[in-house]
């Protein structure tokens, strides 16, 4: 048994020369906390180097890759602290980064989630694409961060260094409330990877939830440490998996409008690439709608799960459920057209 609040969880496959990295700046700086290793199935040396170099991570060994999300799912169904960090295993943390997050959490019972400044861990003076300074997105879907835009990754000066609630923490650091992880059934598994951190505070914003970013707490993330950018298996992902959010959590008024939308832009996504000489990123687009098509009904049952907590959100505030962390605005219409590529210029409504 420990008397420690917080479980450091780092999902680990194959990684043994990134943790041997990173994991000395967990060890030495989360005292507050255990700091666990979950392995997905590793083939390579991890668990004999973790043993060899760091006996005081506790490993939880998993039979074969799970990947992100059930990976998780099953590493969090061991864990009894009060929180839980989901910590990507290419994450440098900083002084005292645990003890912002844990304070805020601690005082503010209505927060289930929170993530820290995400800085990017080869230019320290820039944010880190996946996260930055919390998460939000637009009306049609599109996920964006406070410090960047698209593609446009901003340089860190301190703009954003207020706590304010957001829509999506990243998994990449994700601290979350253990006992509620485990209540909403965690990740979905079925997403494998990518977005399902955001489909996961979506969820939870279905059922009253905030969610804050806590810049005073800072880890430098490299990125892209499981799939490539420019990876048409990446590409893939991302395109299926933001249509099962969409699927899954837009309430019925919202759905009809958006959906034929996004098939639309989705299929210009793809032209796009195309004529830019990224031809399997084309087709891993126009595979991921095909696969989106097939599938989707078997998200009815947790559909029906979201638009039933949104109905008990209405009932208990008396008015239409909205989260006012998704700009119901258009971020490509901003971004393309109005040419605005920083987060403080974006207009919300």
């Amino acid at each position: 048994m420990t008397d420690k609040k917080i479980a450091v969880v780092i999902l680990n496959w194959n990684g043994v020369e990134m943790m041997r990295r990173f994991i000395p700046s967990v060890v030495s700086y989360s005292q507050e906390a255990d700091v666990i290793v979950a392995d997905n199935g590793s083939t390579d040396d991890s668990l004999q180097m973790l043993r060899a170099e760091f006996p005081a991570v506790r490993i939880i060994q998993l039979d074969r890759n799970y990947g992100f999300a059930e990976g998780y799912n099953k590493a969090l169904s061991q864990i009894g602290h009060p929180y839980s960090i989901l910590l990507n295993s290419d994450v440098e943390v900083s002084p005292g980064w645990l003890r912002p997050m844990l304070d805020y959490m601690e005082s503010h019972p209505d927060i289930a989630a929170c993530q820290p400044k995400i800085i990017k861990e080869s230019e320290r003076a820039s944010f880190e694409y996946a996260g930055a300074s919390g998460g939000y997105i637009d009306w049609l879907g599109y996920p964006f961060c406070r410090g960047r835009l698209m593609s446009t990754v901003e340089e860190d000066h301190g703009q954003y260094n207020q706590p304010v609630s957001i829509f999506w923490a990243t998994g990449a650091a994700l601290m979350v409330r253990t006992e509620l992880y485990k209540e909403l059934g965690g990740l979905d598994a079925r997403f494998f990877a990518h977005q399902e951190e955001i489909d996961f505070c979506w969820r939870l914003h279905n059922r009253g939830y905030q969610l804050m970013c806590i810049p005073q707490s800072v880890v430098y993330h490299v990125g892209g440490g499981t799939l490539n950018q420019g990876d048409p298996r990446k590409t893939f992902l991302n395109f299926r998996n933001n249509l099962l959010l969409l699927y899954k959590n837009l309430p019925l008024t919202r759905r009809w409008r958006v959906m034929p939308l996004r098939c639309v832009l989705d299929y210009v996504a793809a032209l796009q690439m195309c004529l830019t000489g990224h031809r399997k990123d084309a087709l891993a687009v126009l595979h991921a709608r095909q696969e989106f098509s097939h599938i989707r009904h078997e998200f009815d049952d947790k559909r029906d799960a979201e638009l039933q907590a949104q109905r008990k959100q209405e009932a208990v505030s008396g008015h239409k459920f909205d989260i006012p962390e998704i700009m119901p605005s258009s971020l490509l219409w901003q971004y393309y057209v109005k040419g605005r590529t920083h987060f403080s210029q974006l207009k919300w409504k």
